[in-house]
């Protein structure tokens, strides 16, 4: 079913009649696509089902373009970002025309769908200038983290889950919860991958993330069980090209406090929250995916 999802995301691009834009797009990763995969699981193969699946992944993907110019990242799954090989500019415009193809086709499915899904990259879009805000120093607002990752992570999971639920008749709210924690889960886990993985999984170099200003859940916590002159040390490697010994340090006083596994079992209490609704509802399938999402090695 995903095939007929890629087929409709090249048909929706090719309506558009512009050779340029059909090249860029091509260029761009296809990623896991997640958020389609959901979305077929719980509404099965229908043509609306197959398109808001489509619609979901080019937002999805425009939200990545203009992520990559706001983060300055040249790399996107360890090759060259769009906006590395052509300039911001063509990789903004390439994700506005995303937003836009989206949002037009959304008005042909329902007004109901079209409203979930927007309001989604309403939030989305919040959670960016969140994340930008955040970044600016080192931060130890846990609510504004979480909030953030709501926006900028979970809202389209969470609404990609209630859309879908809409579309096969069955009672969104349920639905829209499972995605929400598992969007939450996701990011969660995500950013403690920054930490325990090493480049060649990441495609990034490790501990990325606080280099680039993001004070992640982990080191929230860290900073909470640091003493003071620890404390101090933590902030001032913020934003720093880490030495290898700066990043020993870290990951040692992650080591020393629980850190990772404090900042897992929040993750994982989500997903089991997910797992409940969906065994209450028979939905083995989505069991068993939010389960692939927590048995994993740090």
């Amino acid at each position: 079913m995903l095939q007929a999802v890629e087929r409709k995301i090249e048909q929706f691009i090719a309506d558009l009649d512009d050779k340029e834009v059909s090249a860029l797009y091509k260029q761009l990763p296809s990623g896991k696509r997640l958020r389609a995969k959901l979305i077929l699981k719980i509404a099965g193969s229908e043509l609306s089902v197959i398109k808001t699946a489509a619609i979901v992944e080019m937002i999805h993907a425009a939200s990545l373009l203009h992520d990559d110019v706001i983060d300055d990242a040249y790399t996107r799954r360890a090759k060259p970002s769009l906006n590395a090989l052509y300039g911001n500019k063509t990789s903004i415009m390439l994700g506005d025309i995303l937003y836009a193809k989206g949002f037009f086709e959304l008005g042909v499915i329902s007004p109901e769908i079209a409203t979930i899904i927007s309001n989604a990259v309403i939030q989305l879009s919040l959670g960016e200038l969140k994340d930008v805000s955040l970044s600016k120093a080192f931060s130890t607002n846990t609510a504004g983290y979480l909030e953030m990752i709501y926006q900028k992570t979970a809202s389209l999971m969470e609404a990609s889950a209630g859309a879908a639920a809409l579309l096969a008749g069955k009672p969104k709210e349920d639905y829209m919860i499972y995605g929400k924690n598992l969007g939450l889960a996701f990011q969660m886990i995500d950013d403690l991958l920054d930490i325990t993985a090493d480049e060649a999984t990441l495609g990034k170099p490790a501990l990325h993330d606080f280099k680039e200003g993001k004070t992640t859940l982990p080191y929230i916590y860290l900073y909470e069980a640091l003493c003071e002159e620890g404390q101090a040390r933590l902030r001032s490697l913020h934003t720093k090209n880490l030495t290898g010994d700066e990043q020993l340090w870290i990951k040692a006083k992650m080591q020393e406090y629980g850190i990772i596994e404090k900042a897992y079992s929040q993750a994982k209490a989500l997903v089991e929250e997910a797992i409940a609704l969906m065994r209450f509802r028979n939905e083995e399938v989505l069991v068993g995916i939010a389960l692939q999402m927590i048995e994993r090695d740090f």
